[in-house]
């Protein structure tokens, strides 16, 4: 299955509820993807540009793009973005494909 690194932030207002009710979000996520046949491999929070990041796996793209989109318009975060991750075998797959595909330039 493929695996999905979502990035996130919180809003503010969702921060101060947490400082209020402090809870792991780690169960909540898990709750997200199992119903789409996925897992949680793995869940952090950050310093930096994003708050927080997540690993799944999903059994397609579009069970991972429900996760996100249910997640991305509860309202509790500020910004969601998830990258599909390849494997090393996917992408030398990928880069001997990659040698069939006549490519042109712009403008050449």
């Amino acid at each position: 299955m493929p695996l999905y690194l979502s990035k996130f932030s919180y809003t503010p207002e969702t921060w101060a509820r947490m400082i209020q009710h402090p809870e792991d979000r780690r169960e909540a996520a898990r709750a997200y993807i199992e119903p789409v046949g996925g897992t949680l491999h793995g869940f952090w929070y950050a310093f930096g540009e994003h708050d927080g990041y997540n690993l799944w796996e999903a059994p397609d793209n579009v069970s991972m793009a429900a996760v996100a989109l249910a997640i991305g318009g509860g309202g509790a975060l500020s910004s969601l973005e998830t990258t599909v991750l390849m494997s090393v075998e996917e992408t030398l797959d990928a880069l001997r494909r990659a040698q069939q595909v006549q490519y042109r330039p712009p403008g050449t």
